[in-house]
């Protein structure tokens, strides 16, 4: 048993449990309204707390310099990844309590920068809770590394719809009550399970087809996700079957730890098991970034890592070194990124963020806005899934990873059109298309990230990066949607009804994912080379 306890496939199984209570963020919708009534604020104030929470949740750079730090072999006492789950637990607890209180009158109204606040330090436990699952998650399949953080990512978007039913099943409408769970329910998670959650230098042959397990049951908990959020939508479930349909999501979600415990009995078997990547009769490159030399081509390996750089400017890593934040961020790659994501996951995150609000514009019912909320995280884990998986493929074939990135940016900006336009059914189709392109973001950027910057940073790194979706989103949420809303509002109740109330802010933000677009094509075009070289090298180390 213990042997069990100490493996890496433990170690995902424990990841995606506390991936899929980590996603508070995107429930947003659900228990604003409450809050924007109990605390008499108007749209522009409820999108400010909205930044707040975005900047919380998406700047990471705490989390990554803490994940090096206590992940590097001179810290002794506090050594390992669950260092990072306790700091994210505790910011978890202490910001959701303090939002019910302030809501159920606990405590007295806070100003709105003390909300904001709050509402900052119960968003900032995502990043910690995710980069510690992530980042450890790309040490334990390095050669894997688009589908591993896939499978995280997805998980992290389902969360929204998972964390739904938490709120369907237990608070039947109460979103007051549901606000406490989001104090409870993730850091109960994350202190129970991540002792689990460690880092592993060792590889099987079987990492894929265990990995394709882990994906598999991902697309069952969707698929049933949908399904039953479906059916609520158009038959309304009564309290029974919603308890009936939530103790058999518990019993899919489950499901990795089977996965983990059959890895692990084949990981036993001798003739599998590779054992330490240090240990390996050939020298494979441990990182994206790392070349190391090609038995009898000494010449050639020197003349792969310049010639996959020399477009790169000052962007080469030199052999065997990992770039750093400070390195990384004098680099050109790095600034198209960062301006790729201001455009895709800030349009991306305002959409999520004023959906409810947009829903209302249009004459949408409540049912049919929390169905919105939860279905936004089937087609935001689709995205994040697939987006990593599919990229991995076709990596492989030799496709560069950022080509999937200008595809969705492209995507992306037909789906804000589409939310724009206002016919029937409109926000049906254009948050499947938004959702899935916002997802694949969440996927593609940290990899890329790896592959051009190295791992051993990679935290930090990805989450400097990620601070583009709370710039983005403040500038299009707060400085377009909301100040636009507030004009056309004519309601007591600083309401706003008709297609006018966000069609211009989405026109503008079509605009602006084409802009992403065209962004990232040209960071495609700079490191399709660098792609080919990456491509080369795992082939002949395959």
């Amino acid at each position: 048993m213990e042997s069990f306890l100490n493996t890496k496939w433990i170690a995902t199984a424990a990841s995606i449990w506390i991936q899929c209570t980590s996603g508070a963020s995107y429930t947003f919708g659900i228990y604003s309204p409450v809050l924007k009534s109990s605390q008499s604020y108007d749209q522009s104030t409820l999108d400010t707390i909205s930044v707040f929470k975005d900047i919380g949740a998406n700047a990471g750079i705490l989390s990554g310099l803490l994940y090096t730090t206590v992940t590097s072999r001179r810290t002794r006492l506090l050594n390992g990844p669950w260092v990072v789950h306790v700091a994210g637990a505790v910011q978890c607890f202490v910001g959701y309590f303090l939002i019910w209180a302030s809501v159920v009158g606990l405590i007295r109204q806070p100003p709105v920068p003390l909300m904001c606040l709050f509402m900052l330090v119960a968003a900032h436990a995502q990043t910690f809770f995710n980069t510690a699952n992530v980042v450890s998650g790309v040490e334990n399949f390095h050669r894997f590394g688009g589908t591993i953080v896939g499978i995280m990512k997805g998980f992290l978007g389902l969360s929204g719809a998972i964390l739904i039913q938490v709120y369907d099943t237990l608070c039947e409408g109460d979103s007051t009550a549901y606000i406490l769970i989001l104090a409870i329910t993730p850091t109960l998670t994350s202190l129970l399970l991540m002792p689990l959650v460690k880092i592993y230098g060792t590889t099987t042959v079987d990492d894929k087809k265990h990995l394709n397990g882990f994906s598999s049951s991902a697309l069952v908990v969707a698929a049933y996700l949908m399904v039953v959020i479906i059916l609520d939508n158009v038959f309304t479930l009564p309290s029974w079957a919603r308890i009936i349909t939530f103790m058999f999501l518990l019993l899919l979600l489950a499901s990795p730890f089977g996965i983990a415990a059959k890895a692990h009995k084949d990981s036993e078997r001798p003739s599998i098991e590779t054992g330490p990547l240090m240990d390996d009769s050939e020298p494979m490159p441990t990182k994206y970034g790392e070349y190391h030399e090609i038995p009898g081509e000494p010449d050639r390996v020197k003349e792969v890592a310049s010639s996959s750089n020399e477009n790169l400017s000052n962007d080469h890593l030199e052999d065997g070194i990992d770039m750093n934040l400070s390195r990384a961020m004098l680099t050109v790659n790095f600034w198209l990124l960062f301006a790729a994501m201001i455009c895709g996951m800030g349009s991306g995150l305002a959409t999520i963020n004023n959906i409810s609000q947009i829903g209302q514009s249009l004459g949408y019912s409540t049912i049919e806005r929390s169905s919105l909320v939860a279905l936004w995280s089937i087609w935001n884990f689709l995205g994040r899934f697939g987006a990593g998986f599919l990229s991995d493929i076709m990596l492989h074939k030799g496709w560069a990873r950022p080509l999937f990135m200008v595809i969705t940016l492209a995507m992306l900006t037909f789906g804000h059109l589409i939310v724009a336009s206002g016919f029937p059914g409109n926000l049906y189709i254009g948050s499947v298309m938004v959702g899935i392109c916002y997802g694949s973001q969440w996927s593609l950027m940290p990899t890329i990230t790896s592959e051009i910057f190295g791992v051993r940073h990679m935290g930090t790194i990805f989450n400097t990066i990620a601070i583009a979706s709370p710039i983005g989103s403040y500038i299009f949420s707060v400085r377009i949607i909301g100040y636009i809303y507030d004009k056309m509002a004519t309601s007591e109740d600083n309401s706003c009804y008709g297609t006018q109330c966000f069609m211009l802010s989405f026109f503008i933000m079509a605009a602006v994912a084409f802009l992403g677009f065209l962004i990232a094509f040209v960071l495609f075009l700079r490191t399709r080379r660098f792609y080919r070289q990456i491509v080369l090298l795992r082939s002949r180390h395959s």
